[in-house]
């Protein structure tokens, strides 16, 4: 959602949070950008993985957790499990990356910042929080955080923010870019750092998001303060390094379950530097394969439209399926137990980028840009 790494002026702009972007990436026969480089090939995948992460993430344990199988297998407890062994990894690379992209957008005047950023992304959080109080409330069986009345409404807009809490937090962490942009990078990820160490360890009130409002504060700081040295990371990442960080990911993660250590203070956010290393490493490896990269890649460049309407589109489909699939017998249970996940990430997908296009289609692109007149070089 945020800049593009390469040096060139089309590939610098923002990837997905405007009009003109989302118009000019629909149309078809359009030649990828020549100007993109490995290192945002690599990026964009990275994305890419992390946002497919993120709804099945939502579609486990809002679906099919929910589902009442009896199949005589523990398979949809290995689903919750295996979703909950990437927590430390989503959003910290995702906020990450975002903080890549963001290191040349807030170097650009106070007025552009405000306008395109804070402003941009405070009006994507609220239009999308009525619309996500809507569509929700013809899903009350759904288990997410839904505002019931106007003054849950009121506290979801103001200080406990709802699903929609990653732009809620772009906004808030632009300004925190802007403000400490010539500060020693020191000084700025250090209290950061602190703060995520605080909120992990449950030392402070986190209801609803906040939690992870004040933990990946620190993840895209430091995408933006170490852009080059990540860059860099990238670029020398090989099958070796690939091999040692995946090992030392699994290894943090087994380790912090032996101990429970999940809220001793600095932990989780130790495990989160050692599964942001590992992901930028294995997105850098993945960009050598064309073939599962520029899927990933494309898709990558394209999250928003994802992360805002995939919630109304699982809800939907959770009052649709949860009787049904509840009713089936064992031996077709047993069928689909193991794929569903799968399958349902896959369309829920598939759904959100067609409500998008058909949206775009009707000129309603007010609901992914904040409208008024953009210029030529902040609007791509």
């Amino acid at each position: 959602m945020i800049q593009q790494l390469t040096g060139s002026r089309v590939a610098e702009l923002p990837p997905d949070e405007t009009r003109v972007r989302f118009r000019h990436r629909h149309r078809t026969g359009t030649p990828r950008a020549e100007g993109r480089s490995q290192r945002a090939e690599w990026a964009d995948a990275a994305k890419g993985a992390c946002i497919i992460l993120v709804v099945l993430w939502h579609v486990v344990v809002k679906d099919y957790l929910q589902i009442d199988w009896h199949v005589g297998v523990p398979v949809p407890g290995l689903w919750g499990t295996l979703g909950e062994q990437f927590l430390p990894l989503r959003m910290p690379l995702f906020f990450t990356i975002s903080g890549v992209f963001a290191a040349n957008a807030a170097q650009r005047p106070w007025r552009v910042v405000a306008r395109s950023r804070v402003a941009g992304f405070l009006y994507l959080y609220a239009l999308w929080l009525l619309i996500h109080t809507a569509v929700l409330a013809a899903a009350p069986d759904l288990p997410t955080d839904r505002a019931t009345s106007v003054l849950g409404v009121l506290e979801q807009l103001t200080i406990t923010p709802s699903n929609l809490w990653y732009l809620y937090a772009l906004a808030v962490y632009f300004t925190i870019a802007k403000a400490t942009r010539r500060a020693p990078w020191a000084l700025v990820l250090v209290p950061a750092g602190v703060l995520s160490a605080v909120a992990a360890a449950g030392l402070l009130d986190t209801p609803g998001n906040r939690g992870g409002l004040y933990q990946n504060l620190v993840f895209f700081l430091a995408g933006l303060h170490l852009r080059p040295q990540i860059e860099r990371w990238a670029e020398t990442a090989g099958r070796r390094r690939l091999l040692l960080t995946s090992g030392g990911y699994v290894l943090a993660l087994a380790a912090m379950a032996a101990a429970g250590a999940q809220q001793w203070f600095g932990v989780w956010p130790a495990v989160s530097v050692v599964a942001v290393i590992f992901g930028i490493t294995a997105a850098a490896q993945l960009a050598r394969w064309s073939a599962l990269s520029k899927p990933l890649a494309s898709l990558g460049r394209i999250t928003l439209p994802i992360y805002v309407v995939h919630m109304p589109v699982l809800a939907l489909l959770h009052r649709l399926l949860l009787v049904p699939v509840s009713e089936l017998g064992a031996s077709a249970q047993g069928l689909i137990v193991l794929g569903y996940p799968v399958l349902l990430t896959g369309l829920v997908i598939g759904l959100s980028l067609a409500v998008h296009r058909g949206l775009l289609a009707v000129r309603a692109g007010w609901l992914f840009a904040l409208p008024g007149p953009i210029r030529t070089e902040a609007s791509r």
